[in-house]
Formats: C-alpha cells, sequence, structure tokens
C-alpha cells in the first residue's frame, strides 16, 4: 500500500480544515494510501518533519496551512536527495501560490488534487542558503504578513495586510541597492524590490507582469524606485492600486539570477516569512526543481509554451 505523509496546521486561516479533517482524509484513503497525519505543533516543525523522515518510507506528502506551511515543506523537500511529491491543501488568508497553480479553493477539491492531480515539475528560488517557493521581497509593506497578529488575519482577512501596511506609508525605508543580473547592473535608491514566481502578489494580480509560467527558469522582477517627492508617492500608490506598472518608478524584468548588494543590511520576506538581514543577496531560479500535484486540465496553462517562443 502507498503511504502518506499529512501535514498541517491546524490553526491556519480560519481553522478551517478542523471540521473537514475526517472527509480529507477519507479522501487519501480511498485513493489507496495509508495516512500518517502530523499537525504542526510550532514555528518550523513542517521543516523538520520533513527533513527527518526515512527514505522511501513516503511516496507522496500533503500539506495543509498557509503561504508559511508550503514554505517550510519545500524548504525541507529541499534538503533532501530523495524528493517526492508534494500535494497542498491551502487554509491560509491570501494563498497566491495556489491560486497561481489553479489548486482548488474548496478544501475538499484541493484534497482531491493532492491524491488525484498531476505531478507539475515547478521552479523554485534559492536565496543564499535558504529556499522560497514563489516570493522573496524587501521593503514597503513586506513585514506586513509576518507582523499582522494571527487573529486579525483571522477575522479580516486579506483587509488585515491592507490595513497594516497603510499605517507605514508615511514613514517609508529606503535602501540604496547594486542590482546584477544578466550582465546588467542598476544602482538606485528603492522603498521595494520583490522576485517572483507568483500571478499575484498579496492577493493583487498583474503586479508582476503578463504570461507568467512556473517551469522556464526565470523569474519575474519588479523594484519601486524611492519616490523624490509627495506626487511621485501618490503616482507609486495609484499604480498599485489599479494593478500597472509604472515605468518611470519601476524596473521589471525576468531573469534567472540576480545578485543584490546594500551597505547595510536589508530585513526580506521569504513566502510571508521574514527572512533575515542581508547586506547581500543572491537569487537563483532551479528550474523544475518542486514537484506539485495540479489540475490535469490546468497543467498546459502552467507551462512554457516551447512553439510560441520561435
Amino acid at each position: 500500500m502507498k503511504r502518506l505523509l499529512f501535514i498541517y496546521n491546524p490553526h491556519a486561516g480560519k481553522e478551517l480544515l478542523k471540521p473537514k479533517l475526517s472527509d480529507v482524509i477519507d479522501i487519501f484513503v480511498k485513493a489507496g494510501y495509508e495516512v500518517v497525519a502530523y499537525p504542526t505543533q510550532a514555528y518550523k516543525d513542517a521543516y523538520k518533519k520533513i527533513c527527518s523522515y526515512q527514505s522511501q518510507e513516503f511516496d507522496l506528502i500533503v500539506c495543509s496551512g498557509g503561504d508559511g506551511t508550503i514554505d517550510e515543506v519545500v524548504t525541507g523537500m529541499m534538503q533532501r536527495t530523495d524528493r517526492n511529491p508534494i500535494g497542498y491543501i491551502p487554509t491560509g488568508t491570501t494563498n497566491d501560490f495556489a491560486n497561481s497553480l489553479h489548486i482548488p479553493k474548496n478544501l475538499l477539491g484541493a484534497a482531491d488534487n493532492a491524491v488525484n492531480g498531476v505531478e507539475f515539475p515547478c521552479d523554485v528560488g534559492r536565496f543564499n542558503d535558504d529556499i522560497f517557493v514563489y516570493i522573496a521581497a524587501f521593503g514597503l509593506f513586506t513585514d506586513v504578513s509576518y507582523q499582522t497578529k494571527q487573529g486579525m488575519k483571522n477575522v479580516l482577512g486579506h483587509l488585515a495586510y491592507v490595513l497594516e501596511g497603510t499605517k507605514r506609508l508615511f514613514n517609508v525605508p529606503s535602501y540604496r541597492i547594486k542590482v546584477t543580473h544578466d550582465g546588467e547592473v542598476i544602482e538606485d535608491e528603492f522603498i521595494f524590490g520583490m522576485v517572483t514566481n507568483s500571478r499575484s502578489v498579496g492577493g493583487f494580480r498583474s503586479m508582476v507582469g503578463k504570461q507568467i509560467v512556473f517551469d522556464d527558469g526565470v523569474f519575474e522582477v519588479t523594484l519601486i524606485r524611492t519616490p523624490k517627492n509627495p506626487i511621485a508617492l501618490q503616482e507609486i500608490i495609484a499604480a498599485l492600486l489599479i494593478e500597472q506598472v509604472d515605468t518611470k518608478h519601476m524596473y521589471t524584468f525576468k531573469t534567472g539570477k540576480i545578485v543584490f548588494e546594500s551597505l547595510e543590511e536589508i530585513p526580506w520576506t521569504l513566502d510571508g516569512e521574514f527572512g533575515g538581514e542581508h547586506d547581500r543577496v543572491e537569487i537563483e531560479n532551479l528550474k523544475q526543481q518542486l514537484h506539485i500535484m495540479v489540475p490535469k486540465e490546468h497543467v498546459k496553462d502552467l507551462m512554457e509554451k516551447k512553439d510560441e517562443e520561435e
């Protein structure tokens, strides 16, 4: 009998999983799996569990929680030499990554996809010695997700992030950074930067550019320059609200490898979790190294279309 390790965060989102837990496990068993269920007890618990299980002990890993849970599971899996495919049941507040991959929002639909979907080889990011699934970012708003209280997230959902973020618009830190990619060097002052493999960030679509695919070996990069006056700041906010790139204030490009260097240590966030403070960051796209279960009907939409490039 095939074996499945089910790691879940019982406190994610509005604790949506609890009343459906028995139904979820029933779906796994009907798909032919013996199930080992593991509710996480603390921060980094999912990561430790993934790193510690024996080789060939499980055929499939399924995790449920928010972006922090999937980040821990993927980071742990990337440390292993024997990597299992991962199924994901999103129960967090925003779930950008799951939405981008067309993983069903419905809990039981996502559980069914985890065991009956198809394995998709997705890009994943290396951040110095760490791993991120879909976003590495610094600056404006990036600490909101890990500084917003869980209770507030549960009650208000996405609005909690927006409310928390608007408090700091008039006290925006600015960083002088040297950015190197593909033989090009950019030196400028920035209030925000993100390296992404997602079709939405913080629930906002279109902020990361068009024609996003997940197996092409490149990330989408958006860098927002420091506004020189209140009008420039208003223009940036307006562009963010209507989800458009404002080339006067932003750099946008795609790359497989990028280096950020600064005189001061800058706090980063990886998939909504604190990623440490760094004065040098090297980010590399690890092409197609994450195997994740996605709905069969959406695979072509997620893939690089080779014939369209020619």
